[in-house]
């Protein structure tokens, strides 16, 4: 009876520590309480070894060297506890120095058996007979009892009627409750020469233990949310921990108990000692292997993944994820943030690269305007010049016919080159905004009503596809026009014999989108990449001078705004400008 209720105590001791430690592993009140349980479950061992299989008094000297030595172990563990809970408050190492220093002393006194003139079984009953020094001994770990009282005392007037008073009040009953049992078992009842309780100490510890784990838990420890919570939280410990136990059971239950009774059948011979060792150490190796399988699957093998995808990501293979089977453990939760993270450092990466490019286009256009606003400042002033020699000549009666001819020619030549001025000056021109409420479905239909009346643009099919309850935005209605007349005109260029023009609006959350999609040739990348860029065209030699789309560019993120294109080789272009829903806090002026 006594063995089953040592072994009861050990799995409840040991299976309280392991559910606090596990709650909060880096607190320090949490670390100490394991530390305190550690000690305790050595007391309960020491007490199991003894009192159950120890029927003389050969081990007695060191039955007595381990109870003092734990319990005083333990009541430093209580100390250190109440100088940290609840505030996981730093360990005060000079008062420390101070508190223990009377170990010092006293455990070399417990190893040279100072503590006591005798101990071990006389007549059937174990006796104890204690020195001087042993009653120092037990009156300084009684010190270090009240003291710890004393410090929680003090914190409990600080935090009461708070959670943590609550805490530490029911902390100070469990501290009562165990003083008045090892009291009497261990000091009283002996003093009279009674010590049939001694085997009962691990037991009588058990009340105040379960209020101390109860309390430090926040008072949950009864509860089976808590517990699921603690399953969800920290499942790998608890899956290390129960596969070790149930390895260690279906191993005892199948392999130990057959070999003990085979091995020692015809008595413990040596014949028979021999079989049971190294059948034993064979059986042995079973779940040892079995543990070592279950540490590489659950553990092992996961990091290493992990590792290898962080690698990759160091070396620029950003947006790498890491292949995992789904759990809910602590590597599933790293595998799953270290997939969002890697996304995220992707998208962002991406995001810095379109903005650095975005802000070397805009640092192009600015310095492309300048000159443009400088050339067609010198060049339109002699081409002015020239214009008017010409006509000057052209109304003189006596010219004939090739000279009219030849003039005709330059003429044309004149007005192209004028043309070409009035898009670089519109492209470096600063003009006042006139930005009011803009139904962006009216300037789309404009837009198309004026491309319609070109001849070129009539050989489209065109589809159109319109939001039509989108709300108004904050826009210079001209110069969207601007734009989207630029983009329906490129559409047409792209497809010369005819083709489908897909015109849309709609909502993309807090922005307006409005796309102009053509069935033409498509662009590459490198074609993408420079075609906002000033006087880069694909269009032949006399057709365009590469600015349309770069005036576009401008009007857009002068709306702050953005266009975007998509497009593949073979598989037509799409232009989608997105304009804020929000009045944006513009300059007065747009490029």
């Amino acid at each position: 009876m006594l063995v089953l209720l040592h072994l009861f105590a050990l799995f409840l001791i040991v299976l309280l520590g392991f559910y606090v430690f596990v709650a909060d592993p880096r607190n320090r009140a949490n670390q100490t309480f394991a530390a305190f349980i550690s000690f305790l479950a050595l007391w309960t061992t020491k007490d199991l070894v003894f009192w159950n299989f120890v029927s003389t008094d050969r081990l007695a000297r060191w039955w007595a060297v381990s109870s003092f030595l734990i319990a005083l172990l333990m009541q430093c563990a209580l100390v250190v506890f109440a100088w940290v809970f609840p505030d996981s408050a730093r360990l005060p190492k000079r008062k420390a120095a101070v508190v223990f220093a009377p170990a010092i002393v006293l455990v070399p006194a417990v190893f040279l058996g100072l503590l006591w003139r005798d101990v071990g079984y006389r007549g059937g009953r174990f006796v104890i007979e204690l020195t001087a020094i042993a009653y120092a001994f037990v009156g300084y770990v009684y010190f270090l009892y009240g003291y710890g009282a004393w410090v929680l005392l003090r914190k409990y007037a600080s935090y009461k009627f708070t959670q943590k008073g609550q805490q530490i009040g029911a902390i100070l009953w469990a501290i009562a409750i165990t003083a008045v049992f090892k009291t009497a078992e261990n000091i009283a009842f002996p003093f009279f020469g009674i010590y049939e309780l001694l085997p009962y100490s691990s037991i009588f510890l058990l009340p105040g233990v379960v209020i101390y784990a109860y309390a430090i838990s926040n008072f949950r420890l009864f509860s089976l949310q808590t517990a699921l919570d603690q399953f969800r939280l920290f499942p790998i410990t608890y899956k290390i921990a129960i596969s070790i136990a149930a390895v260690a059971i279906v191993s005892f239950l199948l392999f130990q108990i057959p070999i003990v009774w085979w091995a020692f059948q015809n008595g413990m011979t040596f014949e028979a000692w021999r079989r049971y060792l190294v059948f034993s150490v064979i059986s042995a190796l079973v779940p040892n292997l079995l543990l070592v399988l279950l540490v590489v699957r659950s553990i092992s093998r996961p990091l290493q993944r992990i590792t290898v995808a962080a690698v990759q990501v160091t070396n620029g293979k950003y947006g790498t994820e890491v292949d995992l089977r789904k759990s809910n453990d602590e590597i599933g939760l790293l595998a799953d943030s270290f997939n969002e993270m890697s996304r995220k450092m992707a998208e962002d990466i991406q995001r810095l690269q379109n903005l650095n490019e975005q802000l070397a286009r805009a640092e192009r256009l600015a310095a492309m305007g300048t000159l443009a606003a400088g050339v067609a400042h010198e060049v339109n002033n002699p081409l002015a010049s020239i214009s008017s020699l010409v006509q000057m000549i052209r109304s003189r009666a006596d010219i004939d016919a090739e000279t009219k001819e030849r003039l005709d020619l330059i003429s044309g030549q004149i007005a192209r080159i004028s043309q070409v001025t009035r898009d670089l000056t519109d492209f470096a021109r600063v003009r006042p905004a006139a930005r009011t409420g803009v139904s962006i479905n009216d300037v789309v239909d404009s837009s198309l009503r004026l491309a319609s009346f070109d001849g070129e643009f009539q050989k489209l099919e065109i589809v159109r596809s319109i939001d039509e309850g989108l709300p108004e935005v904050h826009a210079d209605g001209d110069q969207l026009q601007q734009v989207f007349l630029n983009l329906l005109l490129n559409s047409r260029d792209a497809m010369p014999n005819g083709g489908t023009l897909t015109v849309a609006t709609f909502m993309d959350g807090g922005h307006i989108g409005i796309s102009v999609e053509d069935s033409g040739p498509g662009m590459d990348e490198e074609m993408k990449k420079k075609l906002f860029d000033p006087f880069f065209t694909t269009k032949p030699a006399g057709k365009g001078t590469g600015l349309g789309l770069a005036v576009c560019y401008g009007i857009v993120t002068a709306h702050n705004g953005r266009i975007e294109v998509d497009s593949t080789k073979g598989n037509g272009t799409r232009f989608t400008v997105y304009l804020p829903l929000e009045a944006p806090n513009l300059d007065t002026s747009t490029v």
